[in-house]
């Protein structure tokens, strides 16, 4: 599953904070919640399952699914007469063992329509097995089932537009069944210690494609304009990874060595295929070759939905993606490793950690998801290098240590209000961060020899973090019960101060460090590299003590010591360097974090020569992401970092490779409103970078709205992203009745994140369009929106705009709006 990860990066968490009320979004268990004292034990397995075969058919009109099904089961090891599948929400018609091709109805109680107790025709042993038959239907519309931060619904299966009445939507059906939503759609035991083979059809319109686990094993066109597909999963995977998807996809074939690797489209995006997933090849070999083991199934297929209730899901052999990455070549050329590519490679990474070895519990989790976030780090080194990889490391620490969740939860969580908790920062961007740290103390060859033999132990079966730990010390010969007792069943992190001391009497560099964190004190082993004479030295050490003293013979005054100098560690750092030493960090150390620190350090006083030059000197970072950081940073109010900036800045929005960078280097010249950049802003619309022309549309409006309205208006049939963004925003900003349609639809139909990025703008424009029609539009959408994300804090927002806006459309004597506005007022006060 996508990491909780990418939907703040995914998740909106960051997005609604800033905005709107940060103590509602996400609101964690209280400490007292019973729920919390409640031991989540790996669930005892009494039957194990064998195979599972459906055969469904689906019910546009109804929401249904129409299923038949056989499973065949066994005793794991004690004797019993008594079976108990998951089974939720749904008609039972008829449950029945099957004995000599003949099906003997059995007795059965189905308990809250959650799961169903059936009694076997007799007591079976654990080396016989049984099979049961059932006939049922799934109706996934009128379930309510709770979601989570990650996956936020929790129906199972779900139909798309089913009756085509939405305008340029696809027709689609797909499921989704991490964690135990596969029980919606078929029975079973659905926990992820379980493992089966299986074998599905699917009868559907002729006209529509299929998907699932598997190879397609026969296709049958049936009389009535149906045909039934039939899918085979020939090795055992967990219920939860079983997968179904249907619609009008066009099939893009690819392999990997002789296996096939295909991707699956809407018709519109087919003729990109190639471009979005065509790297997937790469790191399947690449991944292959580095854990030692072959990527383990017979294909790899990646489909695209609308409407998926999360990021990606990495169903066995057939990972379904969310929307949106899905794009054109133009949007593609502002593509960027986080935006979508990164997802690309974190759901094909768990085909081995979480399909081929699976948690066996929810409470370790961290054996799927942390690995997951892990492999995104090691692939981004292994194609774009080491700073976009550092980059991506960083910016998941960063999201770990701003959420709720790091300083009461272990990473392996035996405790938990409910399953869906545990798919949160610490699972995600801590855990990888942790990997990458144990792969940094252990060395690669040692580390990736772990995984190796962790795999091969268990593949096909189920893992936790202690097979994980004995693999790592099997492989090394090193003892690790330190490491993961402190990452992964202990919480928090370290809070580290560093401070140093110069004795140029007795030639002496110290390094003072304490841990300031409440709580446990970490283990902390570091490389400490002293640039001194022209030369790094570089000196392992541990700290083991909340304080610890370093001392180190220094021939002369070093330029830098620089602690941590692998830039590893998972901490809040608090390193009390001189902008002078930080300067020579910037110039000197080869990391991205050590350019990274420096800019951060000089960003904060740019009256300051040192602190000046490393920021014009970082505007030329040979990372791209750096270049813009240090955009970003420019005090462009100060006499000398302008006029120093200027000319890199118009070098960069001319000329730099990256079409990010130019964009952000447009941003920084249009919020100086010189007129002098308007021929150059007007030049840069004609990019085939959405980005570039979205920045270049604002610089021009921040100069002459006037002008840049009717410019807008000439895009208004192909913008993408940024260039959509701006637009939205010139025309909240500085349009009228004529540009409220683009704004509007463009609310109406934005993705999650943009909305939730556009709503203030939405508001403003509210408030002050001339046509009450139009205001009342924009009224109801807002209240939509902060009904259906209450649970963000959404609907205090929307109260304090909807004050905003009554007041305003009081002034222009529109009474109807401004009753509007009122009642919506009082209904957030309801909802409350």
């Amino acid at each position: 599953m996508t990491d909780f990860k990418k939907i703040s990066t995914l998740l909106l968490s960051c997005a609604l904070t800033a905005a709107f009320t940060p103590s509602r979004a996400q609101e964690a268990p209280k400490p007292d919640d019973p729920a919390l004292k409640i031991y989540r034990a790996v669930p005892t397995k009494v039957n194990d399952l064998v195979h599972t075969k459906l055969d469904v058919r689906f019910d546009y009109k109804k929401r249904y699914l129409y299923g038949k099904e056989w499973v065949t089961l066994k005793p794991h090891f004690y004797p019993t007469d008594s079976l108990r599948l998951d089974a939720k929400g749904m008609d039972l018609k008829n449950i029945s063992v099957v004995k000599n091709g003949k099906n003997i109805p059995l007795k059965f109680t189905y308990e809250d329509s959650l799961s169903v107790a059936i009694k076997l025709d007799k007591v079976y042993r654990n080396n016989e097995s049984y099979t049961i038959y059932i006939d049922y239907t799934a109706k996934p519309n009128e379930l309510k089932q709770k979601g989570s931060a990650a996956i936020n619904d929790a129906k199972g299966l779900y139909f798309i537009n089913p009756d085509g009445t939405e305008k340029d939507k696809p027709t689609q059906i797909w499921t989704q069944g991490e964690t135990e939503s596969a029980s919606a759609w078929f029975l079973t035991i659905d926990k992820p210690s379980q493992k089966t083979t299986d074998e599905i059809s699917m009868t559907v319109p002729a006209k529509y494609v299929t998907l699932s686990n598997g190879r397609l094993a026969l296709q049958k066109t049936n009389t009535d304009g149906t045909r039934t597909d039939t899918w085979k999963m020939e090795l055992p995977h967990s219920p939860y990874l079983f997968m179904m998807a249907v619609g009008d996809f066009k099939i893009y074939k690819d392999k990997w060595r002789n296996k096939e690797v295909n991707y699956y489209l809407e018709p519109k995006y087919a003729p990109y295929a190639k471009e979005i997933f065509g790297f997937t090849p790469e790191v399947i070999e690449f991944y292959s070759k580095t854990l030692g083991v072959d990527y383990p199934w017979n294909k790899y297929s990646q489909i695209v939905v609308r409407d998926y209730v999360s990021g990606a899901m990495e169903n066995t052999t057939a990972t379904l993606h969310g929307e949106y990455v899905q794009a054109t070549h133009r949007e593609l050329i502002d593509a960027y490793y986080n935006n979508g590519r990164s997802t690309i490679v974190h759901e094909l990474f768990h085909q081995w950690f979480g399909d081929y070895v699976t948690a066996e519990s929810w409470s370790n989790l961290t054996v799927n998801e942390s690995f997951a976030n892990f492999s995104e780090t090691i692939w981004a080194e292994h194609k774009y290098g080491k700073d976009v990889a550092d980059e991506h490391n960083h910016d998941d620490m960063l999201t770990y240590l701003r959420s709720a969740d790091g300083k009461t939860k272990n990473l392996v969580r035996f405790y938990y209000a409910d399953k869906e908790d545990v798919f949160d920062a610490v699972t995600y961007q801590k855990g990888g961060r942790i990997l990458n740290m144990l792969r940094n103390y252990l060395g690669d060859a040692a580390f990736f020899k772990g995984l190796n033999i962790y795999l091969k132990t268990n593949a096909f079966k189920n893992g936790e973090a202690q097979q994980l730990r004995l693999a790592f010390e099997e492989a090394s010969g090193l003892d690790l019960n330190w490491y993961f007792n402190q990452w992964y069943y202990g919480a928090g992190h370290p809070a580290l101060n560093i401070s140093y001391k110069w004795d140029d009497a007795t030639k002496t560099q110290t390094v003072y460090l304490q841990q300031t964190q409440d709580g446990q004190t970490f283990k902390l082993p570091m490389a400490i590299d002293i640039y001194a004479g022209g030369k790094k030295e570089r000196h392992k050490v541990w700290m083991n003590d909340k304080a610890d003293t370093l001392t180190f013979h220094v021939a002369s005054k070093p330029d830098l010591v620089n602690v941590d100098g692998d830039k590893i560690l998972l901490a809040k750092k608090t390193d009390n360097k001189t902008i002078d030493e930080f300067s020579y960090q910037y110039f000197n150390a080869p990391l991205y974090m050590d350019r990274y620190e420096a800019i951060e350090a000089a960003a904060a006083n740019q009256k300051e020569k040192p602190n000046q030059k490393i920021i014009i000197a970082a505007l030329k970072d040979k990372y791209y992401g750096l270049r813009i950081k240090a955009i970003k940073a420019l005090n462009l109010t100060n006499d000398d970092v302008r006029n120093a900036a200027l000319p890199v800045l118009t070098s960069l929005a001319k000329t730099d490779d990256n079409t990010l960078a130019r964009a952000a280097a447009i941003i920084a010249l249009g919020k100086l409103k010189m007129a002098g950049n308007l021929t150059l802003f007007k030049e840069s619309l004609n990019s085939q970078s959405y980005a570039v022309q979205g920045a270049a549309l604002t610089g021009i409006g921040l100069l002459d709205p006037a002008q840049a309205l009717p410019l807008a208006k000439g895009f208004e049939k192909d913008n993408k992203g940024a260039l959509t963004t701006a637009i939205f925003g010139l025309y909240a900003a500085n349009g009228g009745n004529d540009q409220w349609p683009y704004v509007y639809d463009t609310f109406t139909n934005a993705t999650l994140q943009n909305k939730f990025n556009s709503v203030r703008a939405l508001a403003e424009m509210t408030g002050r369009v001339e046509k009450p029609e139009y205001a009342q539009q924009g009224i109801a959408q807002l209240k939509e929106f902060g009904v259906k994300y209450k649970m963000y804090g959404a609907d205090q927002f929307v109260t304090q705009q909807m004050l905003d806006i009554k007041a305003k459309r009081t002034q222009m004597n529109d009474t109807a709006s401004a009753n509007a506005a009122d009642d919506v007022i009082k209904a957030m006060a309801v909802a409350k």
